[in-house]
């Protein structure tokens, strides 16, 4: 059984940062790819960034230049640091990791950026 555990979300004013953590556990023998969602109320679920376990990147045009994604193989540990937060950056984040059985996915966590 596997686990992803997500935290870092909440509340921040425009310009804000914040720093999303998720944590997988359980029997996993090797991840690929882990990355994070967002979805908005009343839109579709987006890809927001992910990682390669060579750490390679690939990153949203939307929030490319203020979120860095990184990753910690010795912890299975995926981060999403978010800078120069905006209003339109208010979703619930998911995260996610890719084994070669299948796609396990985070609980989300709310981000809400006030303007």
């Amino acid at each position: 059984q596997v686990q992803l555990v997500e935290s870092g979300g909440g509340f921040v004013q425009a310009g804000g940062s914040l720093r999303l953590s998720c944590a997988a556990s359980g029997n996993i023998f090797s991840i690929d790819d882990m990355g994070w969602y967002r979805q908005a109320p009343g839109k579709a679920r987006e890809l927001v960034a992910r990682i390669s376990s060579y750490g390679n990147t690939n990153v949203a045009d939307s929030v490319k230049g203020r979120f860095t994604i990184s990753r910690d193989n010795a912890k299975n540990t995926v981060y999403l640091q978010m800078s120069s937060l905006q209003p339109d950056d208010t979703a619930v984040y998911y995260c996610y990791i890719r084994t070669i059985h299948r796609d396990y996915w985070g609980q989300g966590t709310q981000v809400t950026v006030s303007s």
